[in-house]
């Protein structure tokens, strides 16, 4: 069955109170972060897959998103990079679940936003959550910092887990950020969250910011807390401390940022503009400079080769 832009194989789901827990890659999956949760919400509900886009090259660039070669029962087959959707009950809650893995497209960005829109309104889907991860100022030695657009109950479920302050940043951002602007139209609850990665650190898959997402999701939609494991984090961020001991420069660093982050997140309400971006010393803004510089090479767009999901 097609539902617009999606091939939806038979029998297609009968799905009520739906929630749309959503990620983006590569825009805002910085630690895989984003891919991390789904990954581990989709192992603990047993999900299965919807469906994904008929013509993906519509919206995707393969010399970016490259195509990968597998062996399948001895086969060769090409896999081809797609956004993908999958479906789960919560027998706990008596809720259903969309899970989309989103790719940040490179052709016809409001055709694209589109179609995801309509199979959420298809599926009568009653709330929009985006998670992901984003590299800040801030120190590996404090809590990951979690903000966010929640609704009061939910802000009220995640107290002392999201911080009150709210972004005021401006400059580029997504197109898929239509999604929330067209939910909210048609007045459809649209949440987000966001962790806040060290800058410095840039793990492939950090697991202590996946962690504490978890335990955001987990508090707001009733999952079992123990999906939100800490252990394997805390142990990265352990050896990260033990990696810097002996570097004075990046300790240095680390305790500029560490009393930025004491300063700027002990409070409620968005930083004050003079606060922005002026309280650290300028060789750390340099440095965290050279580090977002890095961020934003050609790799960032190239396609992931430790993917947990089927492309």
């Amino acid at each position: 069955m097609r539902i617009g832009e999606f091939e939806i194989p038979e029998p297609v789901p009968e799905m009520k109170n739906t929630c749309a827990i959503a990620m983006l890659r590569p825009w805002v999956d910085v630690g895989r972060v984003g891919t991390l949760v789904l990954n581990s919400l989709e192992r603990h509900m047993n999900a299965k897959e919807m469906g994904r886009l008929a013509r993906p090259g519509a919206y995707f660039d393969f010399t970016r998103y490259r195509p990968r070669m597998r062996v399948i029962d001895g086969r060769r087959l090409t896999v081809t990079p797609n956004t993908i959707v999958h479906y789960a009950h919560d027998g706990d809650t008596d809720r259903d679940y969309m899970f989309l893995h989103i790719r940040e497209p490179h052709n016809n960005g409001e055709e694209y936003t589109d179609a995801i829109v309509e199979l959420l309104k298809h599926f009568d889907v009653t709330e929009y959550c985006r998670i992901g991860g984003m590299y800040d100022s801030v120190p590996h030695t404090r809590p990951i910092l979690i903000t966010g657009n929640l609704n009061p109950e939910q802000e009220a479920s995640a107290e002392g887990l999201v911080s009150p302050r709210r972004s005021t940043y401006q400059g580029p951002t997504s197109i898929v950020n239509l999604i929330n602007d067209s939910m909210s139209e048609l007045e459809t609850s649209s949440t987000s969250l966001m962790a806040h990665l060290p800058q410095y650190v840039q793990l492939d898959e950090d697991h202590m910011g996946a962690a504490r997402l978890m335990q955001v999701l987990c508090s707001i939609y009733g999952f079992p807390p123990r999906i939100a494991d800490t252990g394997r984090g805390e142990q990265q961020y352990k050896d990260i401390s033990r990696a810097v001991e002996n570097n004075p420069e990046v300790k240095a660093l680390i305790q500029q940022l560490e009393a930025y982050y004491d300063r700027t997140h002990a409070s409620t309400g968005p930083v004050p503009e003079d606060e922005e971006g002026s309280s650290l010393s300028p060789n750390v803004e340099q440095f965290l400079r050279e580090v977002g510089e890095q961020l934003e090479g050609p790799s960032a767009d190239e396609d992931d080769d430790d993917l947990d999901y089927d492309e």
